[in-house]
């Protein structure tokens, strides 16, 4: 067992090559184990203690070595990712994965692929024939290479990822590559690396994705900068803005969730998100932006995008340090985000979270003695304009029946006709413990009608937004 897993990890062979040999070795040691125990195990004398006896030690097997396999594979592919010269790529994919303009894209090839790994790069809007980047050097500002993939390779190439020889032709075999290039939405990037054959098959899968979700990204950003600054038509900035919120509340076992959006204006700057981790595990976020118009919709759709392409949704610490890093690199005067982000679990029935500012999110539980209303505190600053704390990431206990409510101020701060803010009554406390017996959606249009009928007649002053989760399991 031990001596497949460190042949594994000598860098002798390919990720595939590598974990083929684990299974292979785990499912033999697995076997070997299993006639074992079986023989020491098995009684003598009644076939069907036998058999019984028999299957039992069969599914024990089975999901150990499933387990001891899926551990396995995981480090040779992590090995397989972070050594020798497959480093360089994912490096450059992990780079390019928070990268959301031209610029941010130019810079991640600066420092990964020209300087560390001698590469050399040619980024071209095939539609215009526009070169939008090359590297200073003979290859890429040559105008016969140029020419000559121009000739090859057309505005009507397909979506994907194709390798390249010394004359750019295609071949289909690594071995003879010189470089490979990637297509996604008539945008190439070309990439020529005199060891392009070292690196691991497996890696390019994830590059070509990585490159496809930046166009995406980049393209996103462009048209909402080109719909405000041009043609001013506010209504399709705000329809492009309400694409990134959740459509519909995924289904999730044991769990019941609802929203309420309703922005002051077209553009907002309010947003929410629930992204399903696992069979137990739901990431939720609500948040927002500071200021309105343009500038707040880019920062939402930033920081949303920002959540959804994390590796590990679970390390919140890591989310929030990333998100706070891509509002940053925008460099929008004044821009910030307060939000709430947790992973509730339950299967150990609690919520872990950060909170950075938001004034809002409560529990409502029932302690036996009736509804009691505790706060999800801050525990972390602003996030996007000044320097973080340490991050710190906060548990609390949940129960079947518990009701999560994230609000953004719009809800608490409302005021009625004396100036009295909502949050502040016991109608406010009242309305939530009596709704917690509710369904999600039945507690969320509580709510949301207390809200306007507090306002009276009056105009709203801020965005309602609103996401609730209700423990049913």
């Amino acid at each position: 067992f031990f001596g497949i897993h460190l042949l594994c990890f000598r860098g002798l062979f390919m990720y595939k090559a590598q974990r083929r040999v684990v299974v292979f070795g785990v499912n033999i040691i697995t076997g070997i184990l299993f006639v074992l125990l079986s023989l020491l195990l098995l009684p003598e004398g009644s076939f069907l203690s036998s058999l019984v006896i028999g299957i039992i030690v069969f599914l024990i097997m089975q999901i150990a070595g499933a387990q001891v396999t899926n551990s396995l594979v995981a480090k040779v592919k992590d090995k397989a990712m972070t050594t020798k010269e497959t480093a360089l790529l994912t490096s450059f994919i992990n780079k390019l994965r928070f990268s959301y303009t031209v610029d941010d894209l130019i810079d991640a090839i600066h420092t990964e692929l020209e300087d560390k790994g001698d590469c050399s790069v040619l980024y071209i809007d095939r539609e215009n024939n526009y070169v939008i980047y090359n590297s200073p050097d003979h290859i890429t500002c040559s105008d016969e290479t140029t020419h000559t993939l121009e000739l090859n390779y057309s505005e009507r190439w397909d979506d994907g990822i194709f390798f390249i020889d010394g004359k750019f032709g295609i071949v289909s075999s690594m071995k003879d590559a010189r470089g490979f290039f990637l297509v996604h939405g008539k945008k190439h990037l070309y990439i020529f690396c005199r060891y392009t054959k070292l690196f691991d098959p497996i890696i390019y899968k994830w590059l070509e994705n990585e490159f496809a979700r930046f166009e995406q990204r980049r393209k996103t950003i462009a048209n909402l900068s080109e719909i405000a600054e041009l043609s001013k038509e506010w209504a399709l900035l705000a329809e492009t803005q309400v694409s990134f919120l959740p459509h519909k509340m995924p289904d999730v076992p044991g769990m019941d969730f609802a929203a309420y959006f309703r922005p002051l204006v077209n553009v907002s700057g309010d947003y929410y998100t629930v992204l399903p981790i696992d069979e137990h595990k739901t990431l939720v976020m609500l948040g927002d932006v500071s200021g309105k118009g343009l500038a707040a919709a880019l920062v939402m759709g930033l920081v949303m995008n920002t959540v959804k392409i994390m590796q590990n949704p679970e390390d919140l610490a890591t989310t929030i340090t990333a998100i706070d890093r891509a509002i940053k690199g925008m460099h929008l005067q004044d821009k910030y985000t307060v939000v709430f982000i947790g992973i509730i679990d339950t299967q150990k029935m609690c919520i872990r979270y950060i909170n950075a500012s938001m004034s809002d999110p409560v529990v409502i539980s029932n302690q036996g003695d009736g509804y009691k209303i505790k706060e999800l505190t801050s525990n972390c600053s602003v996030v996007g304009i000044i320097e973080l704390d340490e991050l710190v990431v906060a548990e609390h206990p949940l129960h079947k029946g518990d009701v999560i409510l994230m609000a953004s101020d719009g809800v608490s701060e409302v005021m009625d006709e004396s100036g009295e803010e909502l949050g502040n009554t016991q109608l406010y406390a009242d309305t939530l413990m009596n709704s917690a017996t509710k369904s999600a959606h039945q507690f969320v249009d509580d709510i949301a009608n207390l809200v306007l009928t507090y306002n009276g007649d009056k105009k709203l002053r801020d965005d309602v937004t609103m996401l609730v989760a209700k423990i049913e399991r």
